[in-house]
């Protein structure tokens, strides 16, 4: 059998140039176009939407460009988006 192991950075490589669901710690979710990235995780997303949810209520920020911290990011999801 083959070698089928792909690290954590590898896989974000492969995002690059496409959607991406990040969860952060303080209960916002970020979707947009991966830009790039550095070994801490930190990323840089284009045509974002920053959702933050209150009270079991969504609002939605556009945002052009984010920068994200990487300490931050406690889930990412390559290609999805929040429901």
């Amino acid at each position: 059998s083959g070698n089928d192991t792909i690290l954590p950075l590898e896989l974000i490589d492969k995002c690059i140039g496409h959607k991406i669901w990040i969860l952060l710690k303080n209960n916002k979710e970020v979707v947009g176009t991966l830009r790039g990235f550095d070994d801490f995780f930190n990323m840089v997303l284009d045509e974002a939407k920053e959702y933050q949810f209150q009270n079991g209520i969504k609002n939605q920020t556009n945002i052009d460009s984010i920068l994200l911290n990487g300490a931050h990011i406690t889930l990412i999801v390559p290609g999805g988006e929040p429901i």
